[in-house]
């Protein structure tokens, strides 16, 4: 008996299995298929992505040897391609070298707009790194006053960008005349333990630079007196002809007899 009631089970079973794959079975296989396709489409993407990242990754190679070798006009040229074409990445810092490559080549207006652009992006660390970069590029022509409010998300002592931001400052205080206080903080960023190594050695090279007095205009060097020009020389006499020796007469001997 127990046989017969497992067979109407199983029968049972086998119609309610049917009567579901009827009415869902298309569903279950276009979700198969939708996931086959999903599985490779990734794969695809995959290779898409890595190919791309590796031409992007020679491409950067190349625009950064062209910055390197003094071919800013052609580095920047190269470095805007990437910053439309080359996956996201490659793109973003792509755009701030752009921008280094065009100051380098004296368009530093061009170089300034790309700063202030990424700089109001809000990245956690280009923006920061653009800004500094426009404040280097601004330093020379800028009051200390426009310089504080360029780099005041800066300098707030929490911020890990504090020293560099002040090393800007302080440079900013020596191109403004006031070398006391660039020398003051020179000398406390090269003792400020927490600073990069490379803020802390520039910082010591510049406080050492202004207490030997490096900064004071000695005015200009007067110019070596020209050394009076000598005479001329005069030609060379002609030398004397030789006189023409006269034909001498042959002696007549004696003969012997």
């Amino acid at each position: 008996m127990s046989d017969i009631f497992r067979e109407v089970e199983e029968e049972v079973r086998r119609e309610e299995l049917a009567k579901l794959w009827k009415k869902y079975g298309d569903f279950v296989i276009a979700a198969v298929a939708l996931l086959i396709l999903g599985v490779a489409g990734y794969q695809i993407w995959r290779h898409y992505d890595k190919t791309a990242r590796e031409r992007a990754s020679a491409e950067y190679a190349a625009a950064e040897a062209l910055l390197l070798s003094n071919h800013a006009d052609q580095a920047a040229v190269a470095y805007a391609s990437l910053a439309k074409s080359a996956p996201s990445g490659y793109a973003l810092i792509s755009r701030l070298e752009n921008a280094d490559a065009l100051e380098a080549s004296g368009k530093t207006d061009a170089a300034i707009a790309i700063y202030k652009a990424i700089a109001s992006d809000n990245d956690p660390i280009l923006s920061s790194v653009a800004r500094l970069r426009m404040g280097w590029a601004l330093v020379e022509s800028k009051s200390r006053l426009e310089m504080e409010t360029l780099l005041a998300p800066l300098t707030d002592p929490t911020s890990p960008w504090r020293f560099m931001a002040r090393e800007v400052l302080a440079y900013s205080d020596y191109r403004n005349g006031d070398t006391k206080a660039a020398t003051r903080e020179f000398q406390t960023l090269a003792a400020e333990v927490e600073a990069p190594i490379g803020v802390r050695q520039r910082a010591n090279a510049m406080a050492t630079f202004l207490k030997a007095g490096g900064d004071v205009d000695y005015g200009t060097i007067p110019p070596p007196p020209q050394a009076a020009a000598a005479p001329a020389a005069a030609a060379p006499a002609k030398p004397a002809a030789k006189p023409s020796k006269a034909p001498q007469k042959k002696k007549k001997g004696h003969k012997k007899k």
